[in-house]
């Protein structure tokens, strides 16, 4: 059997060992069933969402439909002194 350690924030292992006491399990357990569980996922057992603002998301709708596009430039200098002027 292997072990796994891991560094984390102490306030965060302190709420899980609470959390998964409340649960009737230890941190450990938990731990495991997280593991297994994503092998039987073959990934997360649950929703990653990334958390983005809403300009970063508009930026990224932008780029994809082609639009609010400026360049392209000829050199990177050009490029800088375009951001710099907005």
């Amino acid at each position: 059997m292997a072990t796994l350690q891991v560094r984390v924030d102490d306030n965060l292992k302190t709420e899980s060992d609470v959390l998964f006491s409340s649960l009737g399990l230890d941190t450990p357990t938990a731990i495991r069933i997280f593991l297994t569980a994503a092998q039987e996922y073959n990934g997360f057992p649950f929703p990653v969402n990334r958390r983005i603002s809403a300009e970063s998301q508009q930026a990224i709708e932008d780029a994809r439909n082609h639009r609010n596009l400026h360049g392209p430039y000829n050199s990177a200098e050009d490029a800088v002194k375009a951001m710099l002027e907005d």
